[in-house]
């Protein structure tokens, strides 16, 4: 199975925590918004199927469902998924499902089902990226659209997601991120035309520590988020 137990265990041991906007998963909280937005602009999710891969405790998910789209998260990692069930029962929101399921498994059984799918800070997490790439791809309807988002490997992304965001901002905890799992603009892109994809759009996400505030915009050599469309 594409998924390492490290990562599932560090994320399980954090997982009470998700949906603390003062917490660890503080950075998610704040771009969530933007994410949300972006996606939104590029393809309308009222009325929409739509597929969260890697779901977590279920943020963008839940916001998805908000926006008028019938979602479903799924992920590897039970606790989050948990907590993403109970504030859906907590919050009320319908229109929103989990299960606990690899994107390869349930692209097996519901191939060519979603009008939008989602993948957001997950490939730097596993092992094989390029195949969740693929079961994204083939779990897309024709004319679907697809979304993306990671890290970039370069140097710069190791000086500011792991050095400064874990080591001196402590905005995440120590170890959240393997320099090696990152993912280049360039690999992602790659992947998605071997899937069968063709890429829309690429934008870099900023952090400012002046006004610690994020922004989308400007270069792809550390956050950035990947648009693509099935044919």
């Amino acid at each position: 199975m594409n998924v390492d137990p490290k990562e599932l265990s560090k994320f399980s041991d954090l997982a009470h925590r998700w949906w603390d906007p003062t917490s660890e998963f503080k950075p998610l909280h704040e771009i969530n918004p933007l994410r949300l937005d972006w996606i939104d602009s590029h393809a309308r999710l009222r009325g929409r199927d739509v597929l969260d891969v890697g779901c977590g405790g279920g943020l963008l998910a839940e916001s998805m469902a908000l926006r008028g789209a019938t979602v479903k998260g799924i992920d590897l990692a039970q606790k989050p998924l948990m907590v993403a069930e109970l504030h859906r029962q907590e919050s009320g929101v319908g229109g929103l499902s989990y299960e606990e399921i690899s994107a390869e498994a349930l692209a097996v059984r519901e191939p060519a089902r979603y009008d939008r799918v989602t993948c957001m800070e997950m490939l730097e997490h596993v092992p094989d990226p390029a195949s969740i790439v693929a079961a994204c791809a083939a779990l897309a309807a024709p004319g679907a659209h697809l979304f993306f988002s990671t890290i970039s490997r370069t140097p710069k992304a190791y000086v500011f997601a792991i050095l400064g965001a874990e080591y001196i901002l402590k905005l995440l905890p120590r170890g959240t991120h393997d320099y090696e799992k990152f993912v280049t603009p360039a690999e992602l892109a790659g992947f998605c035309r071997a899937a069968g994809l063709q890429v829309a759009d690429i934008i870099g996400m900023q952090y400012n520590l002046l006004s610690k505030q994020y922004r989308l915009g400007g270069p792809t050599d550390v956050n950035y988020l990947l648009h693509a469309v099935k044919p």
